[in-house]
């Protein structure tokens, strides 16, 4: 923008350009066969262009550099930079200068000015300048808003103001979801699209988790003690492109062992987006707290500690029971085993497991073995609390695959 106020402010002339990186030339090639009427004059055109690589002159891309044109578009988690400059266009001296730079926003207003304070003089075809930098946080309307105030070698006090309007667009589109495990681990996978006209460089993508949980990241592959990254080596993000990152949140010890608050626990973290584009242009977005739904386990949670991933037809196994009291008052609890069609529970049923207290928890060794081949589910649990007399179901619990450690015909 260039911008000369009205004539009763004759004396300054104001000036206001966004700062932004210049982009590399492109040409259009134009070619032929050599049996062509042109021949090689298109050739010899493109060698003759200062515009073009010597040597690949076909290509469209240039060495040289291009200023814009034109504003441009800024997006949510750039910088923002403007040079701004009042020139005094008159032959006479102005004093008690002072240019304020507010910014606008549907929320907020804010101050980027460098310097508050006056300029005690501005002599003729002298200049004021200040260059102003802003990390744009809200997408929509934003309002540049400069003010220039001065004194004339006559005592008169004169006061402009100039304004400036541009949208903030938004560069990413961000989606979470979020899958809970049994054994209280928290897988987010984001999905990161996007959505301007240009490629990206992905410099970083990552999760500050909350206080109560550790994070690790999914998205590298380790080969010869080296982690590669599973997007390759160039992490670059084309126009309308998707990218999927995935994230384990595991709770932190001095948390684990409270079942009540990791069962209320609804938020997880937040995202860190770092990216690159034109020239190296860096831009940042955080998302907001991420919150999931919590898993409800009502009054107890039966989870398994340990359980082997293959075992043997009709051969006993070992499980590793936790179950987790986790309402808020005392159970005494009585444990029933019932088979089902495949798997048959060995040890007692209908024994006693005693008193657990609000939040505790015990770990309960089991046996189990199956009859029938295949992938086959835990099922059959009763947890009964003789104090309510009420019966808690558990089928379903977790999985195991089931093999004939003889040949198919012995089997």
């Amino acid at each position: 923008f260039n911008v000369r106020p009205p004539l009763s402010h004759s004396e300054l002339l104001f000036v206001m350009m966004r700062l932004t990186k210049p982009t590399l030339f492109t040409n259009l090639p134009v070619t032929c066969e050599d049996r062509d009427l042109p021949g090689d004059l298109f050739g010899q055109l493109m060698r003759q262009d200062p515009s073009t690589i010597k040597g690949a002159e076909t290509l469209m891309l240039g060495e040289m550099l291009t200023l814009p044109q034109n504003f441009g578009n800024i997006f949510l988690g750039e910088t923002f930079s403007s040079y701004i400059s009042v020139h005094n266009d008159s032959s006479q001296v102005v004093k008690d200068i002072l240019v304020k730079a507010d910014l606008q926003t549907s929320s907020q207003r804010l101050n980027l000015s460098a310097s508050n304070s006056a300029v005690a003089e501005l002599k003729p075809e002298c200049c004021i300048d200040d260059v102003i930098h802003h990390e744009v946080k809200e997408i929509g309307t934003h309002i540049l808003v400069c003010a220039v105030s001065y004194t004339t070698q006559q005592g008169e006090k004169l006061y402009f103001r100039k304004f400036f309007k541009f949208q903030v667009l938004k560069p990413l589109d961000v989606k979470t979801k979020f899958y809970n495990a049994e054994t209280d681990e928290v897988f987010l996978e984001a999905q990161i699209q996007n959505i301007t006209t240009s490629p990206m460089f992905m410099e970083k993508v990552s999760l500050e988790p909350s206080m109560m949980y550790n994070v690790t990241e999914l998205n590298t592959v380790t080969q010869a003690d080296k982690g590669e990254s599973t997007f390759g080596k160039m992490s670059y993000l084309q126009p309308m492109d998707t990218r999927q990152y995935l994230y384990c949140l595991k709770p932190k010890p001095e948390y684990a062992e409270k079942a009540g608050i990791i069962k209320g626990v609804t938020v997880i973290g937040k995202l860190d987006i770092v990216w690159k584009t034109n020239l190296g242009e860096r831009g940042r977005l955080q998302t907001s707290q991420l919150q999931r739904m919590a898993p409800g386990y009502g009054d107890i949670r039966l989870s398994l500690d340990l359980i082997p991933d293959t075992v043997n037809l009709e051969e006993p196994f070992d499980i590793i029971c936790k179950i987790t009291n986790c309402s808020e008052r005392t159970m005494d609890l009585v444990l029933e085993m019932c088979n089902t069609s495949s798997i048959h529970w060995c040890g007692i049923s209908g024994r006693q497991l005693g008193k657990l207290s609000p939040g505790a928890f015990l770990s309960l060794p089991l046996t189990v073995l199956s009859s029938v081949q295949g992938l086959q589910s835990i099922s059959g649990l009763r947890l009964t609390d003789t104090f309510l007399k009420r019966t808690y179901e558990y089928d379903d619990i977790a999985q195991v695959c089931v093999v004939c450690p003889f040949t198919s015909n012995e089997c």
